[in-house]
């Protein structure tokens, strides 16, 4: 269950802009949602990631300390590690929701996702900021790797990874463990128990060239 006071990573997404697929909100339903973010700071910044079930069960939480070249690299970085992190634990066939507060990133993640369907679909290729091309080239294979996936965009004071990006030290202790609202008993939580899609794959798509594109 969600904690009491916390939007949901489901709400977000479903409440936010999905840059290039237009649909309504009964075909947002993923299995997971993901919502990271990147810090740049001289004296070094960090990397955020909150992973939750459609039902709003948080089941993993990251804070890493990062020395990105700057804020654009950092988001990258950010998605890279949550993606690598999800995929090292659902299944192949698991639909993903990401939430980040940076739109270009957001556009590029559901441009891939498209061309991954379509590779002739319309449009210019992502401009991906320098240095940010190793992790682009990783986003991409996870997009590939999971059933489905999109991005949302969320503003930064509405992202649950913004904290833990922007304040590693601070949050290093939930390394390694679930929900940190429960009590912490020093032993290893897991991290993504099984989570059974809650929609209906049989409904019908709206009548958007994108949304038939995005297959859903």
């Amino acid at each position: 269950m969600a904690a009491y006071g916390r939007q949901p990573l489901r709400n977000l997404f479903d409440d936010s802009p999905t840059p290039h697929i237009a649909h309504p909100p009964r075909t947002h339903r993923r299995q997971y949602y993901l919502a990271t973010d990147g810090s740049f700071r001289e004296s070094g910044g960090g990397l955020g990631v909150v992973i939750e079930t459609a039902g709003g069960e948080r089941v993993g939480r990251l804070s890493i300390p990062d020395r990105a070249p700057d804020n654009n690299v950092a988001e990258y970085r950010a998605l890279h590690l949550g993606l690598d992190v999800l995929a090292a634990r659902a299944s192949a066939d698991t639909r993903v929701g990401v939430l980040v507060d940076h739109d270009d990133l957001a556009a590029n993640v559901n441009t891939a996702t498209l061309r991954a369907r379509q590779p002739d679909w319309p449009g210019h290729a992502p401009s991906i900021p320098s240095g940010s091309r190793f992790h682009w080239r990783g986003i991409r294979a996870r997009i590939n790797g999971f059933a489905e996936l999109r991005a949302a965009r969320i503003a930064s004071g509405e992202n649950p990874a913004h904290p833990l990006a922007n304040a590693p030290g601070r949050y290093r202790h939930i390394n390694g463990h679930g929900d940190t609202n429960a009590e912490d008993d020093g032993t290893e939580k897991p991290h993504l128990p099984p989570a059974p899609f809650d929609g209906d794959r049989r409904e019908v798509p709206p009548p958007s060239r994108a949304d038939r594109h995005a297959s859903d």
